[in-house]
């Protein structure tokens, strides 16, 4: 834990300096994770506040503090699946939704340029692919492959007990795996 139980005891108390270490310590990391989730950098930060806006709100509810972590990591997944839900509502498109690396790679050559624009599009590729599986599915798996949570903290965070989400990882991966072969297929049939 980034923080003792001192601090966070005080933060329920409404001890505004302690909470300000808390979000200090844990604001990277929280934005770190909405990024990987929501996939628009332009709206991390505003998502990420209202994280720390319900943590605020809601720390009082905290039933003890070794619980502290999950439960932050559950808001900031409900804060995302929030905030995914209201852009599939939304049916405009904007320049800021096109993803940086296709602005990057209109702008001028060049060997860093092309360098990042590779690592564009194998980060567009992956998301693509994450892409073709639910919003649940990929959520899981960005928790667990690139957070790097443990089963016993996904189960914290899920309220599921580890061994239902080892079959709900497993399939999460087995579609990813599908999605990949058909987009393989797809490309070598456009090829040929």
């Amino acid at each position: 834990m980034l923080v003792d139980a001192e601090l966070i005891e005080r933060a329920r108390n409404r001890d505004d300096a302690a909470f300000g270490e808390i979000v200090q310590a844990y604001r990277r990391r929280v934005l770190g994770t909405i990024g990987r989730l929501i996939g628009r950098r332009e709206d991390v930060e505003d998502v990420g506040q209202q994280v720390f806006l319900r943590l605020y709100l809601s720390l009082d509810q905290l039933r003890t503090a070794e619980v502290f972590e999950p439960w932050l990591y559950r808001l900031t997944v409900n804060a995302a699946y929030d905030y995914l839900r209201r852009q599939r509502r939304r049916s405009e498109w904007r320049m800021a939704d096109l993803p940086e690396q296709v602005v990057q790679m209109a702008d001028a050559g060049g060997a860093r340029q092309r360098e990042e624009g590779d690592k564009a599009r194998i980060r567009e590729y992956v998301q693509g692919l994450l892409g073709g599986v639910s919003e649940a599915d990929r959520l899981l798996l960005i928790l667990k492959e690139v957070e790097g949570l443990s089963l016993k903290e996904l189960a914290e965070i899920y309220h599921a007990k580890e061994n239902a989400l080892k079959v709900r990882l497993f399939r999460a991966r087995q579609r990813v795996l599908r999605a990949l072969s058909s987009e393989r297929s797809r490309s070598e049939g456009e090829a040929g």
